[in-house]
């Protein structure tokens, strides 16, 4: 991962550490969050240099706590911006990557941040061993504290693989909701403003964050939560698990759910955003499975569900009805 620092193009480097920096800070809004993930998908040279840059990020950030646990008995530590080193990373990498444990950062516990580009895929190994599978087009943030274990999932889709400890629990914030474990396996997703929770093992407790109303409700294998964010309303009912969480291998499954958001997902797996130009056609019932290879193709496995025409309308597609198909 060092050598894409070494050998690769200064600008680029230059970019990549200028987006950790932004994305660490969580000062991304959201226009700014299509910029970087058009940015990332542009090139793979582009996830390469950003995947070094992160990787300097965590290393620095991992040396500084090592460090910071050793002098806890101090009453007054150096502190060293770790903001300002990934930059320096970025305009003098082979030296940055010698210097990531020389300098550390005396600190309390950072915020990682993991992203992953439209069609890019995903898995992070945690410190305290819990694992995280990102889909396409997501954001979050993971935070290690002596209280918990804070993850904050901004946009997209995870399943979370948490390694049990009581004294520690593992809290996911998604919009106007907090989902609560202590050990378990669970799918949470976050898309414009919908969201859902699925719990393949163990148990979940998911309740309103701070100042919002509403109910708690506890999770068991084979549930699903679904909530929309600002609503009072939600709704808990029976899934299978391993169809929820099919995505990882490439396959999504669906039993009478919405067109609109079979194209959620497809817009998550594609570089190449697709809108449903009439809302009638969007909230059309859709069963069936499909499987992510290449967009074309699974656009036209689609059109044999659910009678639709794709065409090209800007840098993206448009979904209409087409009323020539005899079904």
């Amino acid at each position: 991962m060092i050598n894409a620092w070494r050998y690769g193009d200064d600008a680029r480097r230059d970019d990549a550490a200028a987006w950790v920096v932004r994305l660490e800070a969580g000062d991304l809004g959201d226009a700014e969050a299509v910029t970087f993930d058009a940015w990332l998908s542009a090139t793979p040279e582009n996830a390469v240099a950003f995947d070094a840059a992160l990787s300097v990020s965590h290393a620095y950030a991992a040396a500084g706590d090592e460090v910071s646990r050793n002098l806890s008995d101090r009453r007054v530590a150096p502190r060293i911006d770790r903001r300002r080193a990934v930059v320096g990373f970025g305009a003098m990498a082979a030296a940055a990557a010698l210097a990531v444990v020389a300098v550390p950062q005396f600190a309390g516990p950072d915020t990682d941040s993991y992203i992953t580009a439209k069609g890019q895929h995903r898995t992070m190994q945690l410190a305290d061993g819990s694992t995280i599978d990102l889909n396409g087009g997501t954001r979050l943030t993971v935070n290690f504290a002596r209280d918990g274990r804070h993850v904050n999932l901004a946009e997209g889709q995870a399943v979370f693989d948490v390694a049990h400890d009581a004294r520690r629990p593992f809290l996911v914030a998604v919009g106007d909701r907090t989902v609560r474990v202590v050990g378990t396996q669970f799918d949470v997703r976050r898309l414009g403003g919908k969201l859902s929770v699925t719990v393949a093992r163990g148990a979940v407790e998911v309740r309103p964050v701070a100042g919002v109303s509403g109910k708690a409700y506890r999770l068991h294998p084979g549930q699903r939560l679904d909530h929309v964010e600002g609503a009072v309303l939600t709704r808990v009912a029976q899934a299978e698990p391993a169809e929820v969480l099919g995505w990882r291998s490439g396959r999504m499954v669906y039993r009478q759910q919405p067109l609109s958001d079979v194209i959620d997902d497809l817009n998550q797996q594609f570089t190449t955003q697709i809108r449903i130009e009439d809302p009638e056609l969007a909230a059309t019932p859709i069963s069936g499975v499909l499987v992510m290879d290449d967009q074309a193709s699974v656009i036209r496995r689609l059109a044999l569900l659910v009678p639709i025409t794709a065409v090209r309308s800007g840098a993206g597609l448009a979904l209409r009805r087409d009323t020539a198909s005899v079904r």
